[in-house]
C-alpha cells in the first residue's frame, strides 16, 4: 500500500487545524508553512476536504478553515478516501469487485484480507488520537516491532 502525498498532506493539515481547534479559522498559507505544505496543492486538498465534510472554510479577513466535527470524530482513514478514494484498490478497482480463475483464485481473499487490515488500523486511529500523541494500543504494538521497522 502507498500513502500519497495528497494523504500525507491531508492528515497533517487536518492535525494542524486539530491542534489550534481554539484559535477559531486558520488560513491555508499558516497550515502550508507550519507543515511545510506546498500551498496550490494545499488548496485543492482542502477543497476535498470541505466537500467531505471533514472540514469548514469561512472567507474574508477573519476566514480560514476549521474542523467541521470533532477531532475525534475523524478518523485517518475518513482523510484517505476523502482526498484518494479507496484506501486499498488493485488496478484501480475495489477487491469485492474482482474476479479470479484458476490458479489466481485464492489472491481475491488476500486482497480482501489486506483490505480489511488496513481498514481496521485506519479506521481505529483519529486525528484526536495523533493530536494527542496517543495512538491505540495495536497500532503502538505493531510500530514497537523491530520488524516494522526494517524495509526488506
Amino acid at each position: 500500500m502507498r500513502i500519497s502525498a495528497r494523504a500525507d498532506y491531508a492528515v497533517r493539515a487536518v492535525l494542524e487545524l486539530a491542534v489550534r481547534q481554539g484559535e477559531g479559522p486558520v488560513k491555508a498559507e499558516e497550515i502550508a508553512g507550519a507543515q511545510e505544505i506546498p500551498h496550490k496543492f494545499l488548496e485543492g486538498i482542502l477543497g476535498d476536504l470541505r466537500r467531505a465534510g471533514i472540514v469548514d472554510s469561512r472567507r474574508g479577513g477573519g476566514g480560514g478553515y476549521r474542523l467541521a466535527r470533532d477531532a475525534s470524530a475523524i478518523t485517518v482513514a475518513d482523510l484517505i478516501r476523502a482526498v484518494d478514494g479507496p484506501i486499498v484498490s488493485v488496478r484501480g478497482e475495489r477487491p469485492t469487485g474482482l474476479a479470479y480463475t484458476g490458479t489466481a483464485q485464492p489472491l481475491l481473499p488476500l486482497w480482501i484480507a489486506l483490505r480489511a487490515n488496513v481498514r481496521k488500523i485506519l479506521e481505529g486511529v483519529t486525528v484526536a488520537d495523533i493530536a494527542a500523541d496517543a495512538l491505540p494500543e495495536p497500532v503502538r504494538a505493531l510500530a514497537a516491532e523491530p520488524a516494522a521497522w526494517e524495509n526488506p
